[in-house]
C-alpha cells in the first residue's frame, strides 16, 4: 500500500505503548507493544516470509491464483492456515497473507508484552487489557474514520481485517470502500474480508453480502461501507468518531 494511503497510522496510539514499524519487502507492519520489540518482530517476519517464499518458489501459481488451493499436508504451518481459510470462503490463498502474518507475529509477541497491536495493511491483530476503539478507514467515503468499532478487552485476542476496492493495491471484484470482518483468526478474517468485498458490487448489494457472511463459521461480525452507506452484521458495537 502506498505511503500516502497509510495516513490512518498517524491516529494509532494506546496509552504508554511504544509504536514501531518493521518493513521487509512487501510486509509493512506497525506494532504497538510495551517496549520496542522491533528486532524480535523483524526476526519473526523473516521466519514466516522464508517459509512462504520457499513454498511459492516451488509452487509459483500459488502467488496468483484467485481460487482455493488444494490442501497440502507438506506445506508450512502459515501456508496451511492460508489454504484452509481461503478455501472456506472461496478465494485464493494470498487473500489471507496479510492477516496471517499479523496474527503469527502478534501471538508470538504476547510472550514479551501484556498488550500487543499489529497492523499490516489494514489488517489488525489486537490483544489488549482494556477497551479499545478501531476506526474504519474507507478511503474517500464520507464515513471514513468517522465510524469506529468498540472492542471489549475480554473479546481479545481478536482480529479486525479490512478489504477495499478503492484503497490500496489488493484486487477486488466489488466496489466496497471497506469490507471489515472481525474474527478470532486473522487468517480467516482477512480471506473473508476479500470474499465479502467481492460480493459488494454497489450499495444495494450490502444486505445480500452480509447475509452471505453470516453463514461463514468462525466469524464474529462484519461491517461494509460503500460511499455514504453502511451495513453491519454480528456482535459489533459501532461508535461515532
Amino acid at each position: 500500500m502506498p505511503e500516502e494511503e497509510r495516513t490512518y497510522r498517524t491516529r494509532m496510539a494506546r496509552g504508554q505503548l511504544t509504536a514501531f514499524r518493521v518493513v521487509i519487502k512487501e510486509t509493512d507492519l506497525l506494532v504497538l507493544a510495551s517496549q520496542d520489540l522491533s528486532r524480535l518482530t523483524r526476526d519473526l517476519v523473516c521466519q514466516e516470509r522464508y517459509q512462504l517464499e520457499r513454498y511459492i518458489a516451488a509452487h509459483p501459481e500459488f502467488l496468483h491464483t484467485l481460487t482455493p488451493w488444494p490442501p497440502d499436508p507438506f506445506a508450512p504451518a502459515l501456508v496451511k492456515e492460508m489454504i484452509a481459510a481461503a478455501a472456506r470462503v472461496g478465494v485464493g490463498p494470498m487473500a489471507a497473507v496479510a492477516g496471517a502474518v499479523a496474527e503469527q507475529v502478534g501471538r508470538a509477541l504476547q510472550a514479551y508484552s501484556p498488550e500487543v497491536i499489529v497492523e499490516n495493511g489494514g489488517d489488525i491483530f489486537l490483544a489488549v487489557s482494556g477497551p479499545a476503539t478501531v476506526a474504519i478507514y474507507a478511503g474517500h467515503s464520507p464515513l471514513s474514520q468517522r465510524v469506529g468499532i468498540k472492542i471489549a478487552a475480554a473479546s481479545t485476542p481478536l482480529s479486525i481485517c479490512t478489504s477495499s476496492a478503492t484503497v490500496g493495491h489488493s484486487f477486488s471484484r466489488g466496489r466496497a470502500d471497506a469490507a471489515c470482518v472481525l474474527a478470532p483468526s486473522a487468517t480467516l478474517a482477512d480471506a473473508t474480508a476479500t470474499a465479502l468485498g467481492n460480493r459488494v458490487t454497489d450499495a444495494p448489494a450490502i444486505p445480500q453480502a452480509l447475509d452471505w457472511v453470516a453463514q461463514v463459521p468462525g466469524l464474529l461480525a462484519a461491517v461494509v461501507i460503500v460511499g455514504d452507506k453502511l451495513g453491519a452484521w454480528g456482535e459489533v458495537e459501532l461508535v461515532p468518531l
